[in-house]
């Protein structure tokens, strides 16, 4: 059970990874940098919970069972 939540945890890391990733080289959020000068919170905020998820899998996947 712990090996499937580590895998669902892994898989939604990806996604968050990648569709952060898209929203960040997209038009809007292009325009946005340019003129705040900063990137598109939204964006930041799924490739961080992107990452945390691929770690949090990664984790319960490696980590053996005592």
């Amino acid at each position: 059970m712990k090996k499937m939540i580590s895998a669902a945890l892994l898989i939604a890391g990806v996604l968050l990874l990648y569709f952060g990733y898209q929203e960040y080289q997209s038009m809007q959020s292009e325009i946005e940098e340019a003129i705040t000068g900063s990137p598109d919170s939204s964006a930041l905020w799924m490739m961080i919970g992107g990452a945390a998820g691929v770690a949090a899998g990664l984790f319960g996947l490696i980590q053996k069972r005592s």
